[in-house]
């Protein structure tokens, strides 16, 4: 048996996704045609309350679509320094858009409305770059699954209005946050120009994002997505997972965070861990001793068939998932208190 805890996208669609994937009606999606994909981007434009939504087939190339819609090059994008699209999008914003990054010194991914004031309401110089846009990541990767408080949020919200700036939302695991903190997607959907959310991760879907916007931006998008290469024929075998996926695995993503939160309990009594990161959601970042290293302990721990990942710095990642069975969990409970 191998426990696979290097990532939430690992997980394989279940008999029941697959049935519904198999009975879908499909079409050329290029010409609006695939008449899965346009229940879907209906239904989730209406879960956030947004004017529109686009069926993409990745999270980064909806990003990056959403980047390029609200800059032109030589402009700036705020965002933490941790922030997905700076660290794991291959450069895409300078490559696709042109654009350059403020990475503010946030805590585990997220920042604050006073750290962003003074770059916000600088007043345009021909020297510097112009600021367009605000991006945000809900739940952050690189910061252990954390949660943003909402109020924040709001107040991020309101300075971007007052300066015109574009606010996007890279929600690829959005709803472990709505699900930890009991929020709902039309709070996300009033705040926020663009936002892209992700099937492929704790919701277990195979493959699929969504930019949801108003009508003029996902106008847009559409012929964006084209461009990057995104344009799909019939693709509403994909996107019926993905409506599974929202129909069946939203409440579950409880019992992930649940897995989680016991790992770090165990973590906590192990005498070769020097530092766990706080618990929120489905992803746990800890600290080995040096002496033992982060590298040294994924290696000794794939040995026992179990898989972790590294997230640089020392960080060790562990990310819970619904392929990780209340099974895997007891073996992994006592691999690691008897390491």
């Amino acid at each position: 048996m191998t426990i696979d805890l290097i990532s939430d996208t690992v997980t394989k669609p279940s008999p029941e996704m697959l049935q519904a994937m198999m009975q879908a009606k499909v079409g050329d999606d290029v010409f609006n045609m695939d008449p899965t994909v346009n229940a879907l981007q209906e239904k989730v434009a209406n879960m956030f309350g947004v004017e529109a939504a686009l069926f993409f087939p990745s999270g980064t190339m909806a990003n990056q679509t959403a980047i390029k819609l609200h800059t032109q090059p030589g402009d700036l994008v705020i965002c933490d320094k941790y922030a997905h699209i700076y660290n794991y999008e291959s450069g895409g914003v300078a490559f696709n858009s042109g654009v350059t990054c403020k990475l503010i010194d946030g805590n585990r991914g997220m920042f604050t409305a006073n750290q962003i004031v003074d770059i916000a309401t600088a007043k345009p110089q021909i020297y510097l770059p112009f600021t367009k846009l605000v991006c945000i990541e809900n739940t952050t990767n690189k910061g252990g699954g954390a949660c943003w408080d909402f109020t924040e949020i709001e107040k991020i919200y309101q300075i971007a209005k007052e300066n015109n700036l574009a606010f996007h939302l890279d929600g690829a695991r959005l709803f472990n946050a709505l699900v930890a903190k009991n929020e709902s997607p039309k709070q996300y959907g009033a705040l926020f120009d663009t936002i892209s959310i992700c099937f492929s991760k704790g919701l277990g879907a195979p493959i699929g994002s969504m930019l949801l916007g108003s009508k003029e931006h996902i106008n847009k998008a559409l012929r964006l997505r084209k461009l990057l290469g995104g344009g799909m024929r019939q693709v509403g075998f994909l996107a019926a997972a993905a409506n599974y996926a929202l129909d069946n695995n939203i409440s579950r993503l409880a019992e992930d965070h649940k897995k989680a939160k016991e790992i770090a309990t165990v973590l906590e009594s192990c005498s070769y861990i020097s530092k766990i990161e706080t618990v929120e959601t489905n992803i746990l970042i800890f600290y080995v001793d040096e002496k033992i290293g982060a590298d040294n302990f994924i290696d000794k721990m794939a040995d026992k068939n179990i898989l972790l990942t590294p997230m640089g710095e020392g960080k060790i990642r562990i990310v819970t998932h619904l392929n990780y069975t209340d099974e895997m969990h007891q073996v992994l409970l006592k691999e690691l208190k008897d390491f």
